[in-house]
């Protein structure tokens, strides 16, 4: 029994250029202030973007030299440089990367090619996203009571590290599981029909494809990780030394901006600290970007 359609459509159907097509009149019209509409939005992104990037930058980068770059701080951070806080910034990071970047993986590859829909993967997938909405302090006070306390790593990088990885492990989960979902099901179809395995597969051929995506994901995190304060003040603390292991206390570049920032020690400083911290996320991000299109060109 064939499906009743209405005069319109049918008008169009056999008439696409008729008065009843959708880009002629008012759908033509909705389809112009839609696109404006877009356009403005994303200007108006791009314009924040700039407008704080010019900001941070006018008042910092007379501060950044050699000597800023290279040196100690001194007098609580009112002199000398910000090279232990650049150390620690990227230990404190990649410590929790490299922890959240194989959980979170695993964890999406598990969501995406081995669970059905269903009640479990419902709850599993909830429970990320509503450890994606809580605060970055609550994360700084598990860190402290757990890995600082309990565990008794103290105020260390490894304590930081872990505690930041916990907080960026649903964007990786969230991100990387999208990208696996994205890959056609046919290239598994063609793969299993070849004689590979289930999990052979995914290593050679959804988990190629979905790099981009996973990329993305890791790069979003890194960005997370490396501008965090108030989770890393909880768990790796504010020394000002050089760290020398992963039991060091340290202080990341952020940290350093709000200490010199909240307790007037320097303002010239606080804002050469903050244009460094904004040229390394811009940085990683191109790095990371470059390497993803890069990646993208290879398996299209």
């Amino acid at each position: 029994m064939s499906r009743p359609t209405s005069p319109a459509f049918s008008e169009a159907v056999r008439n696409p250029g008729g008065p009843t097509a959708p880009s002629t009149g008012r759908a033509l019209l909705v389809q112009r202030v839609a696109t404006v509409a877009l356009w403005s939005a994303t200007l108006l992104t791009l314009a924040l973007l700039v407008l704080i990037i010019v900001f941070v930058m006018q008042r910092g980068l007379s501060q950044v030299t050699w000597d800023f770059l290279s040196q100690a701080p001194s007098r609580s951070g009112a002199e000398g440089g910000i090279w232990p806080m650049i150390v620690g910034t990227l230990y404190v990071t990649a410590a929790g990367v490299l922890l959240a970047t194989p959980i979170g993986l695993g964890a999406a590859i598990y969501l995406a090619e081995y669970t059905a829909e269903g009640r479990v993967s419902r709850i599993i997938r909830s429970g990320t996203e509503s450890l994606a909405g809580v605060p970055s302090i609550i994360f700084g006070l598990f860190g402290f009571a757990f890995f600082v306390t309990t565990l008794g790593l103290g105020w260390s990088i490894l304590s930081g590290g872990l505690t930041l990885g916990a907080m960026i492990l649903p964007t990786i989960i969230r991100t990387a599981e999208e990208a696996l979902r994205a890959v056609p099901r046919e290239f598994r179809h063609v793969a299993q029909s070849l004689g590979a395995s289930k999990w052979d597969a995914i290593r050679t051929v959804v988990l190629p494809v979905a790099a981009p995506g996973v990329a993305t994901g890791v790069v979003l995190g890194v960005g997370r990780a490396i501008s965090e304060t108030a989770a890393v003040i909880f768990t790796a603390g504010v020394a000002l030394e050089m760290p020398t292991s992963l039991f060091s206390s340290t202080r990341t570049m952020s940290v350093h901006f709000y200490t010199l920032t909240m307790e007037g020690i320097s303002d010239e400083k606080a804002y050469g600290t903050a244009a460094v911290l904004v040229v390394t996320i811009l940085l990683l991000n191109i790095m990371a970007y470059s390497l993803m299109h890069r990646m993208t060109r290879r398996y299209r």
